[in-house]
């Protein structure tokens, strides 16, 4: 044994094996791994398969004056990206914070296979959520949504965290700044919550709310549900969401029931009016006694024909309504009726 190992074990007798004690040198990479950082960095703002390989960077790296190989820039790439990875802490979830999403699952309605939007706000504090079904995503589905959600809540959370969908966000002025549809603001004058939107592209903000939508899809809709129409079908799920604040997480001492009654101190008071989840327009009946209502005809009693509905055109997120035997112009159609 050399003598110098041996004075290796004396100073430590954990032996950490060979150690360089400078950095490698590197003349043909070295003075453009800059660039490389730069090209990289860039990148990651455009779609994954938008990115330069190693061999676009290389081309790139040739115009500035690289003499060396292919293989040193594909060596050189995977370490740099290593050492530009993004890195993460766990978010303390306060009483009162509630992230929101929208997904989608299969459907039997009436023996007619569908596709359907279901809502999903949670409560991480708790890991209480609420899950809705609409034929769709829209307006009037997210306005249903919400009351429905604070209704089973038993509150208004002061937070809510949205991704930047175009049901709630019109334009992106800035990182965190939005401005909302005129839907979104109606609901927010009503009940005075704190919106919250994700950076674009960043999606695990509402992370929670993310894991809550991948459990609902397998445990609330596999296998394909069968009703008759949507009213049963939301009664299911709110019957299933219901039954699973009885459940213990594994990390967590008290059920989801019990965990719940610490959010509500932190939420506000329901409006003594519930927010009135349907949208209404006027319209004129044309020569067939038929109203227009998004996309959508309706029938009116015939001596209707030719005149303007008074009191407008409500479409609401559930349901069905024609007037062909109303004797008032009807409260028409829902936005989601196909």
């Amino acid at each position: 044994m050399h003598w110098r190992t041996l004075e290796k074990i004396l100073t430590d007798s954990v032996l950490l094996g060979y150690q360089r004690s400078a950095p490698i040198v590197k003349p043909r990479i070295g003075p453009f791994l800059g660039k490389i950082e730069q090209i990289l960095k860039a990148d990651k703002q455009l779609p994954r398969k938008e990115r330069q390989t190693a061999k676009k960077i290389r081309e790139e790296l040739q115009k500035a004056g690289f003499t060396g190989q292919y293989t040193i820039v594909k060596n050189a790439v995977p370490a740099l990206k290593k050492q530009s990875k993004e890195l993460f802490m766990p978010r303390l979830h306060l009483p009162g914070e509630t992230p929101m999403d929208f997904g989608q699952a299969l459907v039997r309605i009436g023996g007619v296979l569908s596709v359907v939007s279901f809502l999903v706000p949670a409560l991480p504090h708790s890991d209480a959520f609420f899950v809705m079904a609409f034929e769709r995503e829209c307006t009037e589905t997210f306005w249903e949504g919400h009351v429905r959600a604070f209704e089973f809540f038993d509150g208004v959370p002061w937070r809510i965290s949205y991704d930047n969908t175009r049901v709630c966000v019109s334009k992106i002025i800035g990182p965190r700044a939005r401005e909302l549809t005129e839907g979104s603001k109606q609901l927010l004058s009503h009940y005075l919550f704190d919106p919250h939107f994700c950076l674009v592209r960043r999606a695990n903000e509402k992370g929670n709310v993310d894991r809550v939508v991948k459990f609902a899809w397998p445990n609330f809709f596999v296998p394909v549900p069968q009703m008759r129409d949507f009213a049963e079908l939301k009664a299911h799920l709110l019957e299933q969401c219901r039954e699973d604040l009885d459940r213990r997480l594994w990390d967590k001492k008290q059920t989801r029931r019990q965990l719940l009654l610490e959010d509500p101190a932190s939420f506000r008071p329901l409006p003594a009016v519930p927010f009135a989840a349907c949208r209404t327009i006027g319209t004129i009946a044309n020569s067939e006694a038929l109203v227009r209502f998004d996309t959508n005809d309706y029938s009116v009693p015939v001596e209707y024909a030719h005149q303007s509905t008074s009191d407008g055109v409500a479409g609401s997120a559930g349901g069905t309504a024609t007037g062909a035997d109303a004797q008032t112009p009807p409260a028409a159609g829902p936005a989601g009726a196909g």
